[in-house]
């Protein structure tokens, strides 16, 4: 009996030893070149299965089966993967790895793409330069098709983000505030952005919830960072709309890029319905320098000479309109022209200095300068038919003049410190802005209907609508700032948190209004699923007023005037924001679905109306209103090698002016955009691209009439644009001498399907005072054929 007991003993003895010999412990710890701790690097080893990731330490435990051998990988975004294999493990391993960045782009393999812990998306800009493209600015169309952002003209850079209108949205390039001209009214006359997709490393963008660094917007900010070259780079392109080139060259100390851009629409505009002699031109030179001395130093200049014409000449419009039972004609013969000049300068000297490698401090002065004039004598005689009866239901005359004249001159100088530690990310910037605007405006509009003069009264001769206006804008400007980026980890460190808070300041002379700013958010990567980031975010904005929110209109015996409000408040939004991201892979190809569901609680607002691209608020009076919506996108690799998404947003607006609940002018209640790109079978020659939008239309109402009397909603917005592009040569990896990288020959079918889309309305109105709303539609559909060649 003893003798079963003991041999039983040695027996279970046995099967744990054998149990333990079968599992063993791998822990460590994974770091930079520079002995600096990696989070969320990946150690994954394959053939079990098994996965896990560094905490913010860098460390990491993982429970493995022993074999032979046993391959471990780590891993991280931007680091060249490391692979260590063990020969029969046991017991308890440690190992401590080091990766090395990866600086050569044509050798990196994504492993996966760098999460989004805060409400900054970074965005992919290597894909929008060959996308079809109407407009040339490849990082607004690329905004325009994310999520929760809409436009409603392929002419136009500019975008709204959930709800908010065009000058709610903030520009940044290498942390400086970027400004637009001021007297555009059209998509027709915007020529180039100041954006230049040549010299761009790296895009992030908001849609809400951003942190205190960016200034006092409204709705969105979008941070562009231009890339230093490491090495001699040059790309030439040339299309049907214009041509680009780019070159960009480094030593050990020095490093210098160069972007010029020409533009002429006048191919695209030919397929309006007004024909005339249209003769745009846009031109913009660009440079960014960098200079780095010693490690303790680096001194960045940026330029920017922009030179935009918008000359022409109608000579006569045919729009058919209506429905298939009820169409009518509205026919145009024209005499005048117009004549407009938008010049900007731009300039920016960073000078940064570097306490060790966690702590720096810069010096930033920038200046940017407008020289604006729009002039235009148009008249037109107009015939308004209903084509089934041949009746006139109006006949007349209109003549509209304007004499615009506006020169600005914004300066700042900015002071910016960056502190890290092991677990924080401090930024603090203290900015003085100095602001000089002198605006001289004239216009007029004159309708003649039948022989009587609109408005008609019998007894005086009016305009329908006349603008004088000659303000000076003399005001200094005091913002400051201050957040941490907190990364912390619960208890055991496997719900992973990234806390964003801060506060802003900014207090400007001219309404002496002060405003405080208080911003945080929060992600969460939850232990349960580490594949799983969930975002919540809160925070105070306000849109401080600038020249356009601050002309208030009065009208005198039938003239109005334009005079500058200094008793104006800034408009306020509270945002309350949450979201998640998940990413999964199928058939071994990554994608992430991202949702978002945001509220707005507005007050303060400055009613506005917008036409085309203008927006005119009216300053005379402000008011309270809601916003609310749901967005959601799908993007990965429907394709292998390509990116593709499509994005759905719904949204709902309230504006409470004058005791009525209205939509805002930028209620747009859903909206769906999808980008595609595919390879041909077997080939890297042949590549396709996608676009499809499909958006509500705006709410809209007779001009010249109170903001509230909006009755009418235009038509939902729907374009698909598709392009083709055939690499005739491929000399990425450097197989053959050539002086050429890649040459790229393509065709884009802009508007594929011929859709009559509608950009804003002409009204008619006859001696009854009926008013018929013409529509204004944008362009058709053509080719567009383009070439692109790398050095």
């Amino acid at each position: 009996m003893e003798r079963k007991i003991f041999l039983t003993i040695i027996l279970i003895f046995a099967c744990i030893t054998g149990l333990n010999a079968q599992s063993f412990t791998l822990q460590g710890k994974v770091m930079d070149e520079e002995m600096n701790p990696l989070e969320l690097a990946t150690v994954a080893v394959v053939k079990q299965g098994k996965i896990t990731m560094t905490n913010l330490k860098g460390e990491f435990s993982i429970q493995l089966h022993s074999a032979d051998s046993v391959v471990v990988r780590f891993s991280m975004v931007g680091y060249k993967t490391k692979t260590r294999v063990l020969r029969r493990p046991k017991g308890r391993q440690t190992l401590q790895i080091q990766l090395y960045s990866d600086n050569q782009l044509g050798e990196v393999m994504v492993v996966e793409r760098k999460r989004q812990t805060g409400t900054t998306e970074q965005l992919d800009i290597k894909n929008a330069k060959s996308t079809p493209s109407a407009t040339g600015n490849a990082v607004e169309e690329l905004i325009q098709s994310q999520a929760g952002v809409s436009t409603h003209s392929e002419l136009s850079s500019q975008y709204n983000v959930r709800g908010g209108s065009f000058d709610e949205n903030s520009v940044y390039i290498n942390n400086v505030e970027i400004y637009r001209p001021f007297l555009v009214r059209s998509g027709q006359q915007e020529g180039l952005s100041i954006i230049n997709p040549d010299m761009v490393e790296s895009i992030g963008f908001s849609t809400g919830g951003f942190e205190a660094k960016y200034g006092d917007k409204m709705s969105s900010a979008l941070d562009i960072t231009y890339k230093t070259p490491k090495k001699f780079e040059a790309n030439v392109a040339a299309s049907l709309l214009g041509a680009s080139a780019y070159v960009g060259f480094s030593t050990k100390k020095f490093s210098w890029s160069n972007g010029i851009r020409y533009k002429t629409n006048r191919y695209l505009l030919g397929s309006l319905d007004t024909k005339g002699e249209y003769n745009p031109n846009f031109l913009d030179y660009q440079t960014f320098l960098r200079y780095t001395p010693n490690k303790r130093w680096t001194i960045d200049f940026i330029g920017d000479i922009s030179d935009n014409h918008y000359n022409f000449t109608p000579e006569d419009r045919e729009t058919k309109f209506g429905t298939m039972e009820n169409v009518k004609s509205f026919r145009v013969y024209f005499d005048g022209k117009e004549k407009d000049l938008f010049r900007t300068f731009f300039g920016t000297l960073s000078i940064t200095r570097n306490f060790g490698e966690k702590t720096k401090l810069s010096l930033i002065a920038s200046a940017f300068k407008t020289d604006e004039q729009e002039k235009y004598d148009i008249q037109g005689q107009y015939w308004l038919t209903q084509t089934e009866t041949s009746e006139n239901l109006g006949v007349g005359t209109y003549m509209e003049h304007a004499r615009n004249y506006l020169k600005a001159t914004v300066k700042s100088v900015k002071l910016a410190l960056s502190h890290k530690t092991k677990r924080h990310n401090i930024l603090a910037g203290l900015t003085y802005k100095m602001e000089h605007i002198a605006e001289k405006s004239k216009e007029y509009e004159m309708r003649d209907s039948s022989g009587y003069n609109i408005p008609h009264t019998g007894e005086n001769l009016n305009l329908i609508y006349t603008l004088s206006a000659r303000n000076t804008l003399d005001a200094n400007r005091f913002e400051t700032y201050v957040q941490d980026t907190y990364k912390f980890s619960s208890k055991g460190e496997h719900t992973f948190f990234t806390l964003n808070y801060g506060i802003r300041f900014s207090h400007w002379n001219f309404n002496r209004e002060s405003i405080v700013s208080p911003r945080a958010s929060l992600s969460i990567v939850p232990a349960f699923n580490h594949d799983m980031t969930i975002r919540l975010a809160a925070g105070l904005y306000y849109q401080a007023p600038f020249f356009k929110e601050l002309r208030d209109t009065s009208t005198v015996d039938g003239v109005t005037y334009a005079r500058l409000n200094d008793k104006i408040k800034s408009q306020r939004s509270i945002h309350f924001i949450a979201g998640m991201d998940y990413r999964f892979k199928v058939n071994s190809r990554p994608f992430k679905f991202t949702a978002e569901a945001y509220y707005k609680a507005l007050s303060n607002l400055v009613p506005y109306s917008v036409n085309n691209v203008k927006v005119v608020y009216d300053a005379s009076e402000q008011c309270s209103g809601h916003i609310a919506g749901v967005d959601v996108k799908l993007y990965g690799e429907f394709v292998p090698g390509t990116d593709s998404w499509v994005s759905l947003s719904v949204m709902n607006t309230k504006m409470n002016l004058r005791g009525k609940s209205i939509p805002m002018p930028s209620d747009q209640r859903y909206s769906l955009n999808l980008f595609f790109t595919d390879y041909f079978p077997g080939t890297d020659k042949w590549k396709m691209s996608l676009k499809l939008a499909f958006a509500d239309g705006l709410p809209f109402g007779p001009p010249h009439r109170s903001l509230d009397v909006q009755p009418f909603r235009a038509p939902a917005y729907k374009r698909a644009d598709i392009g083709m592009s055939y690499r005739l040569l491929n000399n990425e990896k450097r197989e053959r001498k050539s002086v050429f990288k890649n040459i790229w020959l393509g065709a884009d079918c802009l508007n594929l399907l011929g859709i009559n889309n509608v950009n804003s309305y002409y009204w008619i109105t006859d001696v009854t005072n009926h008013q018929y709303a013409v529509p204004n539609y944008l362009t058709g559909r053509q080719i567009n054929a383009k070439v692109l060649v790398e050095f």
